[in-house]
């Protein structure tokens, strides 16, 4: 074990990590966005809208994130879509993790009473705002274990992109592989990082959760 090189490496990965921290929050936001927006397609009553949203969820779930990557990484200037290797990274995990989420979504909507919906409905609410104010928040506290999981997903999911140079953790660590030949020791200060990252999303998650249920 070469602690010395361990010692001058830290600050780097350190910085590398922070980077695959940035990809995880722009991935997680827009992975978010547009997973609400297919759980909604799939929970709709129109035929059509329900199988747009099957068919992304099927679609994304069924091909290897890696291939995605590439196609919107190498395949998009074809198209005249033309990213910078973070952007076409972040973009391909989020719309990955969509599919995952929105599934994670529509089982905490299903999971909510269907009376509490028809009692809104009595009320006089619309059916939007129904979900938005009476299903929702209930629903809510059922999805936050669920989206975790597929949070920690995602940040593990990241090192993916060290495939299109990404300078991101484990791009960063093939990099001092070649330099160092140093496997073992570059890999072992890259597994602590991300372990770090996992277990401080999985304590926010904890958190959350028991916020919700009332214990906090």
């Amino acid at each position: 074990m070469d602690i010395a090189l361990i010692g001058r490496i830290v600050p780097v990965f350190v910085q590398a990590a922070w980077t695959t921290v940035e990809l995880s929050l722009l991935s997680l936001a827009l992975g978010l966005a547009v997973a609400a927006l297919v759980a909604m397609l799939r929970l709709s009553h129109v035929a059509a809208l329900r199988f747009a949203g099957a068919a992304y969820v099927s679609v994304f779930r069924g091909t290897p994130a890696l291939i995605q990557i590439f196609l919107l990484y190498f395949g998009g200037p074809q198209v005249g879509i033309q990213l910078d290797p973070f952007a076409a990274g972040a973009i391909a995990l989020g719309l990955n993790i969509a599919a995952y989420m929105a599934e994670s979504i529509r089982g905490g909507v299903l999971s909510v009473d269907r009376g509490q919906m028809e009692a809104a409905r009595s009320l006089g609410f619309g059916e939007g705002q129904s979900m938005r104010w009476i299903v929702l928040p209930q629903a809510a506290k059922l999805m936050i274990r669920p989206l975790g999981v597929n949070a920690v997903a995602l940040v593990k999911g990241t090192a993916l992109v060290a495939t299109i140079s990404v300078v991101e953790l484990t791009y960063t660590a093939q990099r001092f592989i070649g330099s160092t030949y140093k496997p073992f020791e570059i890999f072992a200060v890259t597994a602590v990082l991300y372990m770090i990252m996992v277990y401080g999303l999985t304590l926010l998650v904890d958190r959350l959760d028991r916020a919700y249920a009332g214990e906090a």
